[in-house]
């Protein structure tokens, strides 16, 4: 979440009062937001980079309040006073409005067909007879900067640019021209550049450099003019120097060109409702005309108020407290959403303002509700029902699976779910379109395009990493592909699927066949056709022809099996034959798929069936039996062992109720004490299936212990008829044992300890395409620990001229982990910008 750095003082000033660390703190919590460090400049510095640095910096206390990402309007110290101060009920929250100018027509932005192909959206507006001051120009720079990084994800979506009015001359025309055509004097430089020399000039500026990326790959690149052909901005990259803000700036044009037209509403909307408080008539901004290619014309900003309706029952049941209409209405106004009862019932009628683009749904009006109410004081209740988890089925039956598969002698890998085009469909011999794959908008490199329809690219890939590993190379994977599915709401659906891959000097089909069968087995499908499962041969240009087979389970397809064809082979990079196998795992879940996960008993329920006849009858119950194979449970030993045998588990056996439950509850004579906190639970839910104990399924194993019947006479109850010694035996057995015991432990100690070891794959990216990557890869190579063996590296391509290392190493588990390997080698920032797991494989 984003971090706002207030000063202290400045701080207290407008708020009205001062507090101390622990009381502002605190009303941070109230508030919603959080005191994440209190420093100063100085100590900033000196952290980040050493005590010389920082002895002239300012020794002024700095609050850094984490901000939830998506309140924009806390993003500076106008937000964050003005929402405190309504919060406390010391300020009305104010009324924002669009108004014309005093004399003459609003400014117009004219956008020309060219921007269609970079940044087609733009929008506008003016603040008149601003009055700056410096803690004022800090703050309305710092929420540019604030925003650019959030909502508007590194200007990529949407870029501001603020100038001074008196320097310019409208109407103003956002156009696109050819790099060599734009010549203008960029913000804090001394001469004119072309567009093409400003993006050679900032590659090296560290703070300009990471957004040339967005347009230096356009024909054409952004640019605003005034009427006089003067520019305004490069948008995304920098504004002109002509027009730079100063305190003695006036009035201020504001243009954000953008990518997304709702969030460059949504930013021209946070800036002007932020500072235009110091305009000589506070909270008011002059509109300005956008007029589009096609002729169409927009004022902007639209400040738009709109009115939610919503419950007051809504709010009392999702937030947990018991509330009026009117008592919420006002816990509403104080989070700067003006609301009322329209007595109707309990209905609330909720405005929202154009600070709050947060507010999308009636559950973040709720929210509000229970910020403003305070968690602390919602009272805690016992929840309605008893439920008791179960493991998802598919997880189970997919656990199930990798164990065996493990124990096959294959070797388990996770991949990306994310893939690129080449490697989903040209790699593997077909067409993108064929393969229903969900495309990704925006990505952000090359090797994450599409979402994967099938787990084998991502396991040849890892193969290609380890491919110098000793032979064969056996992998499995079972997770997610995703599918594009017209039935779903979103358009798209999950899919559980099996892969494994064999890789070595022969194709190795009969040990991919064998591990079929293996896993029908352990699905209790038999081999035959109709209900069983069979293979057929198939054609598929993935594999060799001829050497094809589709898998038909109950006559439904779900997967295939082959001999991977050469060309698939060497595109990714290999030079040994490969088999592969990949099924669906879903459809062996049948019926049991739809049953309930849980059993609900409703608190009213447990109550109602809570009659003094059977509280009775429990306490003059006697078990025929209280010996267990836990102990006696009519000690509090016995008790203590069967509650910590129940910590981590629900039922006595299994992972649904059965008559080894209900035969364990019979052997406890009463209910068990609140001390015993897992048993008490176990004894409750076992008792709501009172009336359904004779449908349970019967117990695998026996856990209650036959009663000792003494038929020995009253005057027979001391006599030892056989004369044995318990003492004398006890201690004989207990030297024994402990014999035993050292015996075993002076063995163990001799067996030599087994080394646990991984082969890593990691991913080292560079911050651009200048840097070094020779010095790059010694920078890594240059870590040293005890454990780490390093291996071959290569570079490859990431996109814009970038590549990245890709190094493998050999490390001890216990010695080195992946976190202190990552800590070392992004150490040299420099050069490395991120390091990143591209695989994990256990030796």
């Amino acid at each position: 979440m984003p971090i706002v750095g207030v000063r202290r003082d400045l701080l207290f000033k407008a708020l009205g009062r001062n507090y101390t660390d622990e009381e502002f703190d605190e009303l941070c919590f109230q508030f919603g937001l959080e005191l994440d460090e209190i420093t100063s400049e100085k100590e900033i510095i000196s952290k980040e980079q050493g005590d010389s640095k920082a002895s002239g910096a300012s020794d002024v206390i700095l609050y850094k309040i984490d901000v939830p990402a998506n309140r924009y309007d806390l993003l500076c110290l106008e937000g964050l006073v003005r929402g405190l101060q309504v919060f406390k009920k010391k300020l009305d929250a104010p009324r924002y409005r669009r108004v014309s100018p005093v004399s003459g027509e609003p400014q117009k932005l004219f956008i020309t067909k060219e921007t269609e192909a970079v940044r087609p959206h733009a929008v506008a507006a003016v603040l008149r007879n601003m009055t700056f001051t410096q803690e004022r120009y800090d703050s309305f720079i710092e929420l540019q900067e604030k925003l650019h990084q959030n909502i508007c994800r590194k200007r990529s979506l949407v870029a501001i640019g603020t100038h001074d009015l008196d320097t310019l001359s409208g109407p103003f025309t956002y156009t696109a021209k050819p790099p060599g055509d734009i010549c203008f004097r960029p913000l804090n430089q001394t001469k004119e550049y072309t567009a093409t020399q400003l993006m050679s000039l900032y590659k090296t500026d560290s703070h300009l450099r990471h957004y040339l990326p967005i347009i230096e790959d356009k024909p054409v690149y952004p640019v605003i003019y005034d009427s006089n052909g003067i520019a305004l901005s490069m948008p995304p990259i920098i504004n002109g120097d002509h027009s730079r803000i100063t305190l003695k700036t006036k009035n201020v044009f504001i243009e954000c060109t953008a990518t997304d037209l709702n969030k460059a509403k949504i930013v021209l909307d946070m800036i002007v409702t932020m500072f235009s408080e110091y305009c000589s008539l506070p909270f008011t901004v002059e509109g300005a005309e956008v007029v589009y290619p096609d002729g169409k014309t927009c004022v902007y900003p639209e400040l738009a108020y709109r009115k939610e309706k919503l419950s007051g029952k809504f709010i009392n049941q999702k937030v947990g407290i018991n509330e009026s209409a009117e008592n919420i209405a006002q816990l509403l106004t104080r989070m700067c959403l003006l609301s009322q009862a329209t007595g109707a019932g309990d209905e609330i009628e909720v405005e929202i303002p154009p600070t709050r683009p947060d507010i999308i749904h009636a559950c973040d009006i709720m929210e509000d509700a229970a910020i403003a109410y305070g968690f602390n004081n919602i009272t805690y209740t016992t929840p309605r029902t008893y439920t008791i988890a179960n493991q998802f089925l598919l997880n189970k039956l997919t656990e199930l699976l990798r164990q065996d598969l493990a124990a096959a002698g294959f070797t388990e890998a996770l991949t990306f779910a994310l893939c690129s085009q080449e490697d989903l469909a040209d790699k593997l011999g077909k067409k993108i379109s064929e393969t229903r794959a969900v495309h990704i908008s925006n990505p952000k490199t090359a090797e994450f395009q599409v979402a994967r329809t099938t787990l084998l690219p991502g396991l040849l890939k890892t193969i290609a990493a380890n491919r110098k590993m000793p032979l064969p190379l056996k992998l499995f994977e079972i997770s997610d592909v995703v599918l594009k599915d017209e039935t779903k709401d979103v358009g798209a659906r999950n899919s559980r699927r099996f892969c494994a891959v064999y890789y070595s000097k022969s194709p190795g089909f009969e040990v991919i066949h064998g591990l079929l069968d293996r896993t029908m087995q352990l699905l209790e499908v038999k081999p035959a056709r109709g209900e069983g499962y069979h293979i057929q041969a198939a054609d598929d240009s993935t594999f060799f022809p001829g050497r094809c087979a589709e898998i038909f389970v109950r006559g439904m397809s779900i997967g295939r099996l082959g001999v991977l064809h050469p060309d698939v082979i060497s595109r990714f990079e290999l030079t040994m034959p490969c088999s592969t196998l990949e099924m669906e795992i879903e459809p062996f879940l049948g019926h049991t798929v739809e049953i309930p996960l849980t059993h609900d008993v409703s608190k009213q329920e447990v109550i109602r069936h809570k009659f003094a006849a059977q509280d009775e009858s429990r306490q003059e119950y006697r078990p025929t039996s209280t010996k267990t194979v836990f102990g006696d449970m009519g000690t509090h030993a016995g008790l203590q062992t069967l509650n910590s045998f129940l910590a981590d588990r629900s039922y006595i056996e299994g992972y649904v109720a059965s008559q080894a439950d209900t035969s364990m509850f019979d052997a406890i004579p009463c209910p068990p004490s609140p001390a015993l906190c897992h048993l008490l639970r176990w004894y409750n839910h076992i008792k709501s299936f009172h009336t359904e104990r004779a449908q349970l399924p019967a117990a695998k194993s026996q856990f209650v212990l036959p009663a000792f019947t003494n038929n020995t006479s009253d005057n027979d109850e001391d006599i030892d008829l056989f004369g044995s010694d318990d003492e004398a035996e006890s201690a004989e057995a207990a030297k024994i044992k402990e014999q035993r015991l050292a015996e075993y432990a002076a063995k163990k100690s001799k067996k030599p300890v087994i080394v646990a070891k991984s082969s890593i794959l990691l991913d080292v990216k560079p911050w651009d395409d200048e840097t070094d990557m020779v010095k790059l890869e010694e920078c890594v190579r240059s870590v040293r620990m005890d454990g780490l063996l390093w291996g071959q590296s290569k570079l490859v391509p990431v996109g814009y001229g970038i590549k990245k290392l890709q190094i493998g190493c050999v490390v001890e588990d216990d010695k080195v982990g992946t976190d202190l390997l990552e800590d070392a080698i992004t150490a040299f920032e420099e050069y490395v910008q991120s390091v990143d797991v591209a695989a994990f494989n256990k030796i």
